[in-house]
């Protein structure tokens, strides 16, 4: 029996439902990250007894977002995206298990595990990104993409917010300080993996592939692929992600240890996140109309101005909040922008093992940054960390100056 061919109107249909199921698959992950996240620094420092070890817990969610990417990317170009994004969401909620075991023994590495594991969430709302734009036109591709990164708004605010409430949560049923948050976590990414599994349908990824054989070769397909506008994406997702996750994972120690309440930090931390996701569609229109770099280049200066808030005024908590709300910001200007970019440059036929591969380097760059974080905080201070992080913007700037440079001489 011959399947009937995909109509325009087909496509938009899939097209709109995978969206819907993305966005509500991202709400619900926010909400578990946010809370996680933010209360990840303060656990790690009470396990321990250090603020030198508190960098560990990004770090180690950054590794495990870091080890998911490929293999979740694989896994969708092999099978599409619905299993593999529930896949990482539902291995994301067993790290809220763990998280919950660890706290209440007081394992340290079993605390590490923990957030490995729920790192692997990360990657599922870094591919979502990219899931996207399976069925988009090019000239609408930041934008769709940038819809997504949005959808996060939702859940990551509320997260942070939720350190306070998921701690007496967590008391009243006989858990440790602090542990509660990993019950909303929990919660969060079992709904997500149920949405991913059953609304995300048809398989948008495979829907595209079916296009594809259907309709012949895309246009876009002809081309070669552009080698140095990938690697200049990949250097501006990497290092701006490792500048934002760097500052912000040290933002609560720093915060409470000049005396602030779990309140004062939840906002920050909610404000910064505001910052990551709620005008992402603003720069996803720009990077379309103005072209990728311009706006990856707007985000690095928004980074500087974070990061010289942070640095002067590193003993204010008013400054620290204005200061994380523009890093915020820059980090989303910078990855729609560039996260468009690696859709534009790569192959089509390889287009998904290529966002793989850039998600993986964006996670290893925020693990590296958050790692050295911690003992940065501890020998230079918050603003000494805030001086030494405006080396990576430099980079990413001399990056984009290089492939200026080469695309004039081309012309």
């Amino acid at each position: 029996m011959t399947v009937p061919a995909l109509t325009d109107d087909d496509v938009v249909r899939i097209r709109r439902r995978s969206h819907v199921a993305i966005i509500a698959g991202q709400a619900l992950a926010g909400i578990g990250m946010g809370a996680t996240f933010s209360a990840g620094a303060l656990l790690a420092t009470q396990l321990t007894g250090s603020p030198a070890w508190s960098g560990t817990s990004v770090t180690a969610s950054t590794l495990g977002a870091a080890a998911a990417a490929v293999p979740l990317a694989a896994l969708a170009q092999r099978a599409g995206r619905s299993p593999a994004l529930a896949t990482g969401s539902g291995i994301a909620a067993l790290g809220a298990v763990v998280g919950i075991v660890a706290s209440a023994t007081g394992v340290f590495p079993l605390f590490l595990a923990a957030m490995v594991l729920l790192g692997v969430g990360t990657a599922v709302n870094l591919q979502s990104r990219f899931a996207g734009t399976d069925l988009s036109d090019p000239s609408r591709r930041g934008r769709d993409l940038a819809i997504i990164v949005w959808s996060t708004t939702i859940g990551a605010v509320a997260g942070p917010n939720l350190i306070g409430p998921g701690d007496v949560l967590g008391q009243s049923l006989g858990l440790p300080p602090l542990s509660g948050v990993f019950l909303f976590a929990l919660a969060a990414q079992l709904v997500a993996t149920l949405v991913y599994l059953v609304v995300l349908q048809p398989d948008p990824l495979l829907t595209a592939l079916r296009l594809g054989v259907e309709r012949g070769v895309a246009a876009d397909a002809a081309r070669a692929e552009d080698r140095n506008g990938v690697v200049t994406a990949i250097v501006a997702l990497a290092l701006s992600h490792a500048t934002m996750a760097s500052v912000m994972a040290m933002t609560p120690v720093h915060l409470v240890d000049h005396g602030a309440t779990l309140v004062v930090v939840g906002l920050t931390i909610s404000l910064h996140v505001a910052g990551m996701y709620a005008l992402s569609p603003l720069w996803g229109v720009l990077s379309d109309r103005l072209g990728r770099e311009p706006v990856i280049g707007i985000g690095q200066g928004l980074l500087l101005a974070s990061l010289l808030m942070t640095s002067l005024g590193a003993e204010s908590s008013g400054w620290v909040l204005a200061g994380l709300i523009l890093l915020g910001l820059g980090w989303s200007a910078a990855t729609v922008a560039a996260s468009g970019l690696v859709a534009d440059s790569a192959d089509p036929a390889r287009r998904t093992r290529v966002q793989g591969r850039a998600d993986l380097s964006m996670s290893l760059a925020g693990a590296v940054g958050a790692a050295g974080a911690g003992a940065l905080l501890a020998a230079v201070g918050y603003a000494g960390l805030s001086f030494v992080a405006m080396g990576l913007v430099v980079i990413v700037l001399v990056a984009l100056a290089i492939r200026t440079s080469r695309r004039r001489t081309l012309a």
